[in-house]
């Protein structure tokens, strides 16, 4: 990795709590990073990694909290940026909320979990669910009794622990994909990719083995196959649970998963998508006494779905006021504070088309600012519906009592980044 000790400071600069873990870093060096980070934005050039000497600082902020890695070899950054991440995450595990008070009401556990998570250095056990087996709220509370060390972390499979038992067993399969789609003022579609994720709430009993089929396209390949429609999947990145070897060799996806809720893996996939909802706006101002938007969205997606909770948000002029609105369905309202309307849809089946008039007034004395004019941005959900076609073809679970386990498979499309921008 590797990092010589953590640090966690406020927003001050002061220490409110440390890990030296290797003692090649002086821990008083950890006094130069806040004037070096003022330093540096004050300069406007505020950076992840910061420098003195051969002593390098890499850190995030979270809440009112600095979290500071310092080193001074040539280590791996992304790594060390990883478990700063992992470590927000399991503090927010244990104490709901990660921020300065949180860390003083519970510096016992805080420093137990700070020796569990890294040793020498390096990232060790990182699973709050196995830490919480055996790190308590407690903390120095513990009983003698209690605080021995779960087999977990000293399995080969550090992220599920054993003698799990359910009275049925099921692994709930979530296939969610995000759309990101930026549409330039001529309707022309400039850039769009799709993110996956493939989520998992397994409710598994003992170690059992699963293997899930994708249409991936590579496998179809390899295997001489290429009926229906396949996916070629970029930037996939697996949980830790996943025999990457296997993977790489015949693409298949094998694990023993965790037990409750996990992210799998996720994907991109680099294709040209066509806008879901379609926007069309037409914005005209009047002598400078008002200002007439019309809004109209087309869901673009098959007639049997059906697109929940859209939003479709226009931008108005900062000066606006006194609004109106009709709309063929949902409701529109204005937000004053963000200088924009939201059209709300709750229902949005495909192939249908829905119309909103905004009437605002303005002031008569012109706004000689000069406005930029932020994209319409829509969010929405469409259950039962994948854009990229992708397909759980089958989830085989193996496990040596033999049960019998029922997968249940879900598929949601959302809008990430959805963006069109107009003439106006």
């Amino acid at each position: 990795m590797s990092s010589s000790a953590i640090f966690v400071l406020d927003l001050k600069g002061k220490v409110l709590i440390c890990r030296n873990y290797k003692g090649d870093v002086d821990m008083a060096e950890i006094d130069h990073f806040f004037p070096l980070l003022m330093q540096h934005e004050e300069d406007g050039l505020l950076c992840p990694v910061l420098s003195r000497g051969n002593v390098h600082f890499m850190w995030i902020k979270h809440s009112n909290l600095y979290l500071v890695s310092t080193t001074n070899k040539n280590s791996n950054a992304s790594l060390v940026y990883s478990f700063l991440y992992k470590l927000v995450e399991v503090f927010t595990e244990y104490f709901k909320e990660l921020e300065e008070e949180s860390i003083q009401d519970n510096f016992v556990v805080v420093y137990e979990l700070l020796d569990e998570l890294m040793d020498f250095g390096f990232p060790q056990t990182t699973d709050s669910k196995i830490l919480q087996e055996y790190i308590t709220q407690e903390g120095a509370k513990l009983e003698v009794g209690k605080s021995k060390v779960p087999t977990t972390v000293t399995n080969a499979v550090s992220w599920r622990s054993e003698g799990i038992k359910y009275k049925k067993n099921e692994v709930f399969i979530d296939v969610i994909e995000s759309i990101n789609v930026l549409v330039n003022a001529n309707g022309s579609v400039m850039s769009s990719d799709i993110v996956g994720s493939i989520k998992l709430k397994t409710m598994l009993s003992g170690m059992p083995e699963l293997r899930l089929g994708l249409n991936d396209r590579v496998l179809f390949a390899l295997t001489g196959r290429d009926k229906g429609k396949t996916v070629v999947m970029e930037d996939v990145k697996f949980h830790q649970c996943v025999r990457l070897s296997r993977f790489d060799i015949d693409r298949t996806i094998s694990f023993i998963p965790p037990d409750g809720e996990s992210e799998l893996m996720s994907y991109r996939i680099n294709t040209h998508v066509k806008p879901l909802i379609w926007i069309e706006s037409v914005i005209e101002k009047f002598s400078h006494s008002r200002v007439e938007i019309m809004v109209k969205a087309k869901g673009q997606f098959k007639k049997q779905s059906v697109a929940n909770n859209v939003e479709v948000r226009v931008p108005v002029p900062s000066d606006a006021d006194s609004p109106k609105f009709k709309t063929s369905t949902g409701n529109a309202k204005y937000v004053p504070e963000k200088n924009m309307v939201v059209w709300t849809i709750k229902s949005f089946p495909g192939g249908k088309e829905f119309l909103m008039r905004a009437h605002f007034g303005l002031p008569s004395v012109e706004n000689n600012e000069l406005e930029g004019k932020p994209p319409i941005t829509v969010k929405f959900e469409i259950p039962y519906f994948t854009v990229s076609g992708i397909q759980v073809r089958y989830m085989k679970i193996i496990e040596k009592s033999g049960y019998q386990a029922l997968p249940w498979v879900r598929y949601i499309t959302q809008s990430g980044d959805y963006q069109l921008r107009s003439n106006v």
